[in-house]
């Protein structure tokens, strides 16, 4: 037998738990997918408006059920599997027994319940955030926190809470048997100290503000980390091969920027997702909009500064449902993607859609902007089409999201020079090229599609020694896909209207919102 080892034969298996789908992925060590599975979920099941719930056993089998298919794909013994890791949806919580059971259905991130009556916290921190003028944001972070609404709504299942954990959690601990999690999980409502990377002190107000305990959390591991071995039952569940290292990596949206290549600040990367994002990676800690945290990064020791377009894609999505009926039918026919047909509606309408402009305020956010926002769409005239306003709406979303990239290049003092693109909407070469012409920047799709996963295989290979680096990682791992080059005459058109039109749309029509939501009660 020849003791060398051929690391070209290595392989790494990632796990990545969306919203939308569960995928499990194996990439080889340069990066590229050797094989894949998807498995669609259902997002939530609602019992009441603005609830979303899904069993975390639910889960755990799609999870499972993704892992089996994969097995079907593969020509090589799994012995050359070297380590897996795992990404999840993020801030979707699930309350454990002493047995490790759901006590409940998890609570899903996009889950809108507010829990109005809380306990009072102590006259020292009441005064100190008075003083501080920062009582508003503390009430709306108890209010938001699900810890809070179960403890008050469902006190038997709070008080038989033994672990209280993100869905990361739930699936490491499924697959390890331990309650470990990865420090860049840890985006919720949770007493974590996002510059220190770790649990609250003590003394902390979170604590105070939760009704969490210490002891109900897990132990937070650093990415590229171990966080266990595959057990004997999790090998019989998921024919992953007992006792591979199972290694820490983070969430979803850090996963998918570190598989975007973008590791310094001044490469940007968007995200067209569910939520479209900006992100940017540093070595500091940088809250482009004060107390909107920076999060943990996928690389350890370094964050995430994040803008949100809330329900970003979601709106191709409504556009699509409400709108697109014609493309849809079209490319069942014919067999092909409905991105097809839909860059062909991009393509009827000049840049800047004829004057129509858009704000994709859909969710309103407590500070960017105001409560009381709304979706905006101006300037119609008797030439606009439906091709008119889904163009719009991708327009809408890029100026939303360059707004993001300004802001974020203000507070860190670096200008972003580069762009890389993931996400759904990065499918669409018309909508690359609009990101491009708006940004006035290279916008460049990374060379796969699976971001998240490839985020979480390159921690698992630096985890498991197969690089001694990130940095090393990543140039094996990361490769240039497709770019788009800004056109000067449409950025010209983009800016005007940027400046002119988009940036002024909120401060004008605020007053008027505001009117809207005392007269008909809605957003509440």
């Amino acid at each position: 037998m020849s003791h060398t080892h051929n690391k070209a034969d290595d392989y790494l298996l990632a796990i990545d738990n969306g919203t939308q789908s569960v995928r499990a992925i194996i990439f080889d060590i340069n990066g590229q997918v050797v094989a894949k599975s998807k498995v669609d979920l259902d997002a939530y099941f609602s019992k009441a408006p603005g609830w979303a719930e899904q069993e975390p056993d639910y889960y755990w089998q799609m999870l499972c059920k993704a892992c089996h298919e994969l097995w079907q794909k593969i020509d090589f013994p799994k012995s050359k599997i070297k380590a897996v890791a795992l990404t999840t949806q993020r801030a979707t919580m699930v309350n454990l027994d002493k047995a490790g059971r759901p006590l409940r259905p998890a609570f899903v991130w996009l889950d809108q319940r507010e829990q109005k009556t809380l306990d009072k916290m102590s006259w020292y921190w009441r005064g100190l955030f008075k003083v501080v003028g920062e009582s508003g944001s503390i009430e709306y972070f108890r209010s938001q926190a699900e810890a809070n609404w179960i403890k008050h709504q469902q006190p038997d299942i709070w008080k038989n809470t033994h672990k209280y954990v993100l869905l990361s959690g739930f699936h490491s601990f499924k697959l390890t048997g331990k309650y470990v999690d990865s420090v860049s999980s840890q985006v919720g409502y949770l007493p974590f100290d996002f510059k220190r990377l770790a649990w609250c002190k003590p003394l902390d107000w979170r604590w105070q503000a939760l009704p969490i305990k210490p002891e109900m959390l897990p132990t937070l591991i650093p990415c590229g980390s171990e966080l266990g071995k595959i057990t004997e039952q999790a090998a019989s569940d998921t024919g992953i091969p007992q006792g591979l290292s199972l290694i820490s990596a983070g969430a979803d949206k850090a996963c998918e920027v570190l598989g975007s290549g973008c590791i310094s600040p001044e490469v940007g990367s968007l995200s067209y997702g569910t939520t479209a994002t900006f992100n940017t990676t540093n070595e500091k800690y940088v809250e482009a909009i004060k107390h909107i945290p920076a999060y943990p990064a996928a690389m350890p020791e370094m964050f995430n500064t994040e803008m949100i377009v809330q329900r970003g894609y979601w709106m191709v999505s409504w556009f699509k449902r409400e709108f697109g009926l014609r493309e849809q039918q079209l490319a069942d026919e014919r067999g092909v993607a409905a991105e097809v047909f839909f860059d062909d509606l991009l393509k009827e309408v000049p840049p800047g859609s004829m004057g129509l402009v858009l704000q994709p305020y859909w969710n309103p956010g407590i500070r960017t902007p105001g409560p009381e926002a709304k979706g905006a769409m101006i300037g119609f005239g008797d030439v606009h089409t439906r091709a008119h306003i889904y163009r719009a709406i991708i327009e809408g979303l890029a100026y939303a999201l360059r707004e993001g990239k300004e802001l974020s290049e203000k507070k860190s003092g670096i200008k972003i020079t580069k762009l890389k693109v993931s996400g759904g909407g990065s499918q669409s070469d018309e909508a690359m090229q609009i990101t491009a012409d708006i940004f006035g920047l290279t916008a460049e799709r990374p060379h796969t599609f699976e971001t998240s996963a490839l985020g979480a295989a390159i921690n698992a290979a630096v985890g498991i020694g197969l690089y001694d680096s990130y940095q090393t990682a990543l140039k094996q791992m990361t490769h240039d896909g497709d770019k788009f080059e800004p056109i000067a005459e449409n950025m010209a058109i983009y800016d005007q209207l940027y400046h002119d039109v988009y940036q002024k749309m909120y401060q004008r029509l605020s007053p008027l919102y505001k009117s809207i939501r005392a007269i008909t009660g809605y957003p509440k």
